[in-house]
């Protein structure tokens, strides 16, 4: 098999069980797990390139100041996300995370067609049309905006675009996203632990060292998935990758509904429905359209 599938299908799995992870540490505030998450991280990178040396890229940073300036909006908009999603799954709004993460490409492409003068086929149109028709679907069921799905989609989306068009890696542009978010996390951690309400007085003073062992762990968690899905991103085509993309949202809609016991209404089920179908259709014209241009 192409290692390459194997890379980015291990990947979207990894992405598609992290609620399983996220509800092992439900008792941390969201707030607090995201802080945690940025400084593990950082330093779970800051390792990796100390083994492979790569540090190179930080002195030519000073030279492209619009370059720190993307990452910085690039870094705010990963936070919105991780925030989001940490405290959509904690409060059992899983399904609405998978929404978001299903809706997602779609965004993409109508964020290509304003910002990068991308211009989309007659079919993903159409595809995109029948998502929006699925969210309104769901807005008039609930009486109010599937905001989760909506946030996790959008801010991702731009997220995603910034680093299309940025000129780091992904392994140096995440450490740089979490070096710029570090003083804030490190900031909120210090309060928090010298009022008395952080994970890691309660480790001290409660003797919960378990949680703060799982705190650690978002460090290679967050960063592995996303070298697995870089290295095989590298290997194979873009329609091959856009199928496997749909294994983490599928993996967490199942979570929530078999695991979690999320209600899913019949209602809400049509919205789904529409939107599962938008992504089939668009699933389906890129695959047929990148075989056509192998074939050629």
């Amino acid at each position: 098999m192409n290692r390459g599938i194997v890379y980015a299908a291990l990947a979207y799995l990894a992405w598609g069980l992290f609620p399983l992870y996220f509800k092992q540490i439900a008792q941390v505030p969201s707030l607090e797990v995201v802080m945690h998450r940025t400084l593990w991280c950082l330093v779970f990178m800051l390792g990796i390139l100390a083994f492979m040396k790569r540090w190179a890229w930080l002195g030519e940073l000073r030279r492209t100041p619009k370059v720190l300036a993307a990452f910085m909006l690039s870094a705010l908009l990963l936070s919105v996300n991780w925030v989001v999603y940490v405290w959509a799954v904690q409060t059992d709004h899983v399904l609405d995370a998978s929404l978001g993460y299903f809706i997602n490409p779609l965004v993409n492409v109508a964020l290509g067609y304003v910002f990068l003068h991308e211009r989309p086929r007659r079919l993903q149109w159409a595809a995109v049309a029948m998502a929006a028709a699925g969210v309104l679907w769901l807005t008039l069921q609930t009486g109010r905006l599937p905001w989760v799905a909506l946030v996790l989609a959008i801010s991702f989306g731009f997220y995603g675009l910034l680093r299309k068009i940025a000129k780091l890696g992904a392994l140096e542009g995440l450490t740089l996203e979490t070096l710029m978010l570090t003083p804030i996390a490190l900031a909120a951690l210090a309060w928090w632990t010298w009022t008395g309400q952080s994970a890691i007085s309660a480790a001290v003073n409660q003797g919960e060292v378990a949680t703060m062992g799982w705190l650690l762990f978002a460090g290679p968690l967050t960063a592995i998935p996303l070298l697995l899905f870089a290295a095989g991103a590298r290997r194979i085509p873009m329609a091959t990758l856009g199928l496997l993309q749909y294994i983490s949202p599928s993996l967490q809609f199942m979570l929530g509904v078999w695991l979690y016991h999320e209600p899913m209404q019949p209602s809400r089920l049509l919205g789904f429905a529409l939107i599962w179908s938008a992504l089939l259709i668009y699933s389906l014209e890129g695959w047929w359209v990148s075989r056509r241009m192998t074939q050629a």
